[in-house]
């Protein structure tokens, strides 16, 4: 790789890099020690992790951003299943055949959860709407007072950020309260699984939380949600006279899904307890230099918060979440203070934000976004969550590549330093919904997210698949893993140079012409 400029040194020697990457990696160290109980949303693990990341802002020399100094509070409603009072079944024919929860299904809880619901089933194909295209699994059904019955993610020929858009939370609620369908029975799509069944799970014992004060019209929760196992889902189709194999058979082949009925009524029984909890987005800000450009805001954000203390995996409980996301507020430290070591007078404001509430449903930047802290506009966000320095930075995946300018602005930073950037290699995992760029998206604001990547059949691919397999959401992501610490800190170099370019440059970033994100500027 070529020499970096990087705070106010020059970097060509790898030992210069682990240095850098030593110092990023202390702040891992702290955020993902077992004593802050893996930054569970609300916790006093991620009480902490707050006080350590508003100390970190305060020593680079970053104001105050928040409403409180550097704290913007967040209220949430909080849920969590009681599996003790909750029975699932499928009534066919005078027949009852239980659902055994945890390990064919998990039953999905929210403040709108009924506490009993019977409906007949109905198989929808991929459930998906996109009036641009006409395209609507749900057109032509009634469906009203039913359980739509759906595997995730849709048509091949669908370009990946419109489906994936159509297939955020919101959006899907909205199609399918217009339609009438009462619950949802969502099977994952093969193509697209992350985690084993058994880590799945795991995780419907966590909290399940909802901003009290979202910022705009939400669609109401449906009252019943249900995720199925793909590898049990056969059972839903017994008296259909289609069986599951066909619907795989159809994916795996691009083909068109079927829509039909299942001929079976799902009767669900649903406990749950209610509660409360307040937590923190962090903010600092890098006031600009220019009299008319400093009232404008480039965000570098990441989030704070992990999933806590869960179900335990070989005797492990506390879900660390070094590389999710500790990996991403340690840089948003590191670019922060390397811009003071420089002496960086950007001309636009530079807002350095950690967030909570990611694992919730994106909810601390959803809020963030609907009642931000500075008054000025906000013209970029640039997200790291998980961007997963497991091997040499030699590709860099970056979700949004072809929808702003700022896909420009990456290439110009990153490819003449020997970085060759990718765009999205997984588009049916639906990434670029699933992060906290997308609640400034869903506000018109240009962004981007990054990942350190690979070639296809590479060994980094075999990595990071591995990784996937063993460590996403789960204990082993913890201090104990295999980390490229100097390309996190080469990865923190690019960042800086990037922030800096969009914060100098003479025009805002724009949506290319033929983004689908396009309509949502102002």
């Amino acid at each position: 790789m070529l020499p970096v400029v990087f705070g106010n040194a020059l970097f060509a020697e790898s030992s210069d890099w682990e240095a850098l990457g030593q110092r990023w990696w202390s702040h891992v160290q702290f955020l993902a020690d077992d004593s802050l109980e893996g930054r569970d949303t609300g916790s006093r693990g991620h009480a902490e992790a707050a006080d350590y990341i508003e100390e970190q802002f305060r020593a680079a020399g970053l104001h105050p951003a928040g409403v409180n100094g550097y704290r913007q509070w967040v209220d949430f409603d909080v849920t969590r299943i009681d599996e003790g009072r909750c029975a699932l079944d499928l009534l066919r024919d005078g027949t009852s055949e239980p659902i055994e929860l945890g390990v064919d299904a998990i039953i999905g809880v929210t403040t709108e959860s009924a506490e009993q619901l019977e409906a007949e089933a109905i198989f929808v194909g991929y459930g998906l709407t996109v009036p641009e295209l006409n395209y609507d699994d749900l057109a032509d059904q009634d469906l009203k007072g039913k359980i739509a019955v759906l595997v995730t993610g849709g048509p091949a020929d669908i370009p990946g950020p419109i489906k994936s858009h159509y297939q955020w939370v919101d959006e899907r609620r909205r199609a399918l309260r217009q339609a009438g369908v009462v619950g949802t029975v969502a099977i994952p799509n093969p193509k697209a699984i992350e985690r084993p069944w058994s880590r799945v799970a795991a995780s419907r014992f966590e909290p399940k939380m909802e901003l009290k004060d979202p910022g705009y019209d939400v669609p109401t929760p449906l009252p019943l949600t249900i995720l199925f196992n793909t590898d049990r889902a056969g059972m839903l189709f017994s008296r259909s006279g289609h069986r599951f194999q066909e619907i795989l058979d159809g994916i795996q082949g691009g083909k068109p899904l079927p829509r039909f009925p299942l001929h079976t009524l799902i009767q669900a029984r649903v406990g749950l307890t209610r509660s409360v909890v307040k937590s923190e987005n962090v903010a600092g800000v890098l006031p600009g230099s220019d009299p008319r450009l400093k009232n404008e805001y480039v965000v570098v954000s990441a989030h704070l918060d992990h999933v806590g203390i869960g179900e335990p995996v070989n005797g492990d409980r506390i879900y660390n979440g070094a590389m999710d996301n500790a990996s991403g507020d340690a840089s948003l430290i590191e670019i922060a203070r390397a811009m003071k070591e420089s002496g960086a007078r950007p001309r636009r404001s530079i807002l350095f934000l950690s967030v909570t509430g990611e694992e919730k449903g994106l909810l601390g930047s959803q809020y963030y976004a609907a009642h931000p802290t500075v008054s000025g506009p906000i013209v970029a966000d640039l997200n790291m969550d998980m961007y997963s320095p497991l091997f040499p930075l030699k590709y860099l995946e970056v979700q949004g590549l072809d929808e702003s300018t700022l896909g420009d602005d990456v290439r110009a930073v990153a490819e003449p330093l020997g970085v060759q950037v990718q765009p999205d290699q997984m588009p049916e995992h639906n990434l670029f919904i699933r992060s906290d760029q997308y609640s400034f998206i869903r506000r018109g604001v240009p962004s981007l997210m990054f990942r350190i990547s690979y070639l296809p059949d590479s060994p980094e691919e075999k990595i990071f698949q591995t990784w996937v397999t063993e460590r996403y959401h789960a204990p082993l992501d913890d201090l104990d893993q295999p980390v490229d610490r100097a390309a996190a800190a080469q990865f923190n170099a690019i960042l800086e140079r990037l922030t800096m370019r969009v914060a100098n440059a003479d025009r805002r970033p724009e949506w290319k012409p033929d983004s689908f994100f396009r309509r949502y500027a102002p």
